[in-house]
């Protein structure tokens, strides 16, 4: 099975030295190519990923999110047949071939990740591995029950807590950190839905919809990464944070849930909301927060209303953020690949 590594990268400069060193140690594994796509990060990541000898390097001229991305790293390794997802934080430590094993051996598996460690070498439970997300887990995000109880049982089913890390498991939602995937099925999905602007639930998304279409997933022991996590992240401010975060998972529930569970999801989040605006205008000392709050709250009622998938790529124009914005005009929806 001939393997790319695809590289989504913004403000990586930090990271993806070790990211790469790691991909090119198992270079020979790579046959369809390293491909880093940068989205038009200030801090000189494409520039650092360009001294690296095998590795290509797409610098973006705007931010096209990690869907957007992602979409265009696969089209650029055509010749491969799995193409590993890596977030530059992540290092490798085992051999890709190890996942590409379990795609040569049952053709209907779509993607198959590994354990994911953190610096002292601990499995990320929670992280490395979910089960595909319900309504009330979505509802117990918003209103931080999962954060205040995590051992509730909606959240140990959700972050497959009660899993052994040890153990492999089938049809479950391993992470996009580190994410082995299928090319024909990326393709039959049409890629990554591009409205998960510009971040946040796009994997989960691919996957619930080749989940649909009859595909499985994977999660192996055998294989791991030692991965960061959230790098990015934290450089965006706390408006960009929540108003991407409540957009992306609105979006998410727009496409797979209606009727009572459209209302309790929209509830959670115009309830879950209300704190954090407080919150943040106390803390930022700003009614900025407030401006954000009745954004997100917008999102909320018009799903309610109109039960229609959600993009807020139009309101990128309009905030103050890390993340530079692409037109409007150009949002992507799945099946579209141009």
């Amino acid at each position: 099975m001939k393997l790319a590594a695809v590289i989504v990268t913004y403000n990586s400069s930090g990271c993806i030295g070790g990211c790469l060193e790691a991909c090119l140690r198992f270079q020979h594994e790579f046959a369809a190519g390293i491909v880093v796509v940068d989205n038009a990060s200030p801090d000189g990541t494409s520039d650092i990923a360009g001294r690296y000898a095998g590795v290509r390097v797409v610098a973006n001229n705007s931010n096209r999110g990690f869907a957007g991305a992602a979409n265009q790293g696969f089209s650029l390794v055509e010749g491969a047949d799995a193409v590993l997802l890596l977030n530059p934080d992540a290092v490798l430590l085992s051999p890709p071939s190890l996942l590409a094993s379990e795609l040569e051996s049952d053709a209907r598996l779509a993607a198959v990740g590994g354990q994911l460690l953190d610096e002292s070498g601990v499995p990320q439970g929670g992280f490395q591995v979910r089960r595909f997300p319900t309504a009330a887990a979505l509802a117990f995000e918003v209103l931080g029950v999962n954060r205040l109880l995590p051992g509730n049982p909606v959240n140990r089913r959700y972050r497959a807590l009660d899993l052994d890390p040890g153990r492999n498991a089938e049809n479950i939602q391993p992470a996009g950190a580190c994410l082995l995937i299928r090319r024909t099925a990326w393709h039959a999905a049409g890629g990554f839905d591009e409205g998960f602007y510009p971040l946040w639930f796009e994997e989960v998304d691919l996957l619930q919809r080749l989940r649909g279409e009859g595909w499985t997933t994977r999660y192996i022991c055998a294989f791991s990464a030692r991965h960061a996590g959230a790098h990015s992240v934290r450089s965006l401010s706390w408006a960009s944070r929540q108003l991407y975060w409540y957009s992306s998972l609105l979006r998410y529930a727009s496409l797979y849930f209606q009727d009572r569970k459209r209302i309790l999801i929209c509830g959670a989040v115009i309830l879950g909301i209300l704190p954090r605006m407080v919150t943040g205008m106390f803390l930022q000392r700003s009614i900025r927060p407030f401006g954000v709050g009745l954004k997100v709250i917008g999102l909320a009622i018009t799903y309610l209303w109109t039960g229609s998938a959600l993009s807020i790529r139009s309101e990128m124009a309009t905030m103050s953020s890390p993340v530079e914005c692409e037109p409007a005009g150009a949002l992507k929806r799945p099946g579209s690949l141009v």
